[in-house]
């Protein structure tokens, strides 16, 4: 190669490029997904250290808004992004001008990786590390449902004229990612619409179990509901855990009946 392509390649000019495509659709947590990474020789060939493929997803934290040491208490929300999954080829190659590669990766998608609803994003990040070039990437925003449990108590609630007014992911402490996903509710038809104002659901599943956190809001009239409110006793939280081996009808059922006898 002469003096002149080799500082083309270093300078990224003619680099080569990376193209992720995925042998599904739609994610589910707990699977994993197939990946076949495509790996094009741009007009010169070039030393590729290696392959990055990450799985991600956003979440939102609240965080102090001064950048001095003034410590004036106020706070923002910013948003985060968190590795679920990744995958890194263990050795360098060359791509040589007009080549193309091709590498199968898999990847594991985790029990709480966030359900794309409302402000959830997931998407996979794919990069070559061509030295001293601008590194060529892919990005791709995906889809994932929940898994059959969760899918039967989202379900279950929606039957009852519960509606998802927002779904967001939040940071947290105490479990094995730093946010978990809440899910909120408002009722707009059926037996809790004017009963409840909203209804606050915060899933986090392994492999044994379901664990649910739930606050509800309840709408209360009159200077007693007032009352209530000033108190901080509008709000009722209560934990449920479920067995994954539950059907998913069932674990409906048991989140309906749980929150009639604790409301």
């Amino acid at each position: 190669m002469s003096f002149f392509k080799k500082t083309l390649a270093s300078l990224g000019i003619g680099s080569a490029k990376v193209d992720a495509v995925l042998q599904q659709e739609i994610l589910n947590p707990g699977d994993q997904v197939q990946v076949v990474i495509h790996v094009y020789g741009g007009s010169t060939a070039q030393e590729i250290g290696n392959i990055n493929v990450k799985l991600c997803c956003q979440y939102k934290e609240e965080v102090s808004a001064d950048n001095d040491n003034r410590n004036s208490g106020r706070k923002k929300i910013v948003n985060k992004s968190y590795v679920l999954s990744k995958w890194q080829l263990p050795y360098a190659f060359t791509i040589d001008s007009g080549e193309e590669r091709e590498f199968e990766v898999t990847l594991d998608v985790p029990w709480n990786t966030p359900v794309t609803i409302g402000d959830a994003k997931v998407w996979l990040d794919t990069s070559l590390d061509i030295s001293l070039a601008v590194d060529p990437s892919d990005k791709d925003i995906l889809t994932v449902r929940p898994d059959p449990l969760m899918d039967g108590i989202l379900t279950a609630l929606e039957e009852q004229g519960l509606r998802i007014r927002q779904v967001e992911c939040e940071a947290a402490k105490g479990f094995a990612l730093p946010f978990v996903q809440e899910f909120e509710f408002v009722p707009t038809t059926g037996p809790y619409h004017g009963r409840w104002r909203e209804v606050e659901i915060v899933a986090y599943r392994d492999e044994s179990e379901l664990k649910l956190w739930f606050e509800v809001d309840r709408s209360q009239r009159g200077i007693g509901g007032m009352l209530s409110s000033l108190l901080g006793l509008g709000e009722l939280k209560r934990q449920l855990t479920i067995p994954v081996n539950t059907q998913p009808d069932q674990a409906g059922q048991q989140v309906l009946e749980f929150l009639e006898s604790t409301t």
